[in-house]
């Protein structure tokens, strides 16, 4: 398992790569297994079509994101600003590949392939907004280790259909900025405005 684990990341690593340096047309399959070491029937093993690949690098950009926020919060006051600090985040970190960022809101929009993206958004927004870690602390010595898991939300509550929906205006937002039609200090202000009312009761 743990072999089949470091293949898939060294798949996805290599396609990130490839992606940086060309775009995702860059991202072929057969370059992607060249490169990666592995038999394009594993590759698609693995990822059934690029799409799945491209979505996969995505997450990985998302992990990065989490793991940023990890070492350094958002330190805002309000509920909102750490909201839009980790949204900001995110939208400079997926406009620097601009179609990875295409990518990403084709797999949410369109639903191309199965991802866990928008859940994944919509449960960092409810944390950081609710302030609740990313991570549990480790467990005392002597305690029953949790394996670190963070507290899951109650997806069915107020507040986390009201971080969801700042979730979609955030894709709307990143679209029109794909499109050419905001830049980041126009994303920054629409964020902000939308954000204020959404989580006021955090």
């Amino acid at each position: 398992m743990r072999s089949q684990n470091q293949r898939r990341k060294r798949i996805v690593q290599t396609a990130a790569a490839l992606a940086l340096r060309g775009g995702v047309e860059a991202m072929q399959m057969r370059a992607v297994a060249e490169r990666a070491g592995v038999a394009l029937g594993t590759l698609y093993r693995y990822f059934p079509s690029k799409m799945d690949l491209v979505v996969a690098v995505v997450t990985e950009e998302l992990d990065l994101l989490e793991n940023s926020i990890i070492r350094r919060p958002p330190n805002a006051e309000t509920a909102a600003g750490r909201a839009v600090d980790v949204l900001m985040r995110a939208t400079r970190g997926l406009m620097r590949e601009p179609e990875l960022a295409d990518a990403l809101v084709r797999s949410l929009i369109m639903a191309e392939v199965k991802t866990d993206l928008g859940p994944r958004i919509t449960d960092l927004l409810w944390r950081v907004a609710t302030g609740t870690p990313l991570v549990t602390e480790p467990p005392a010595a002597g305690a029953a280790e949790d394996g670190g898991a963070p507290a899951e939300p109650d997806r069915e509550s107020s507040d986390y259909v009201l971080a969801g929906s700042l979730a979609s205006i955030w894709i709307f937002e990143l679209l029109e900025t794909l499109k050419g039609h905001r830049d980041m200090e126009q994303v920054q202000h629409r964020l902000e405005i939308a954000a204020e009312p959404l989580l006021a009761r955090f």
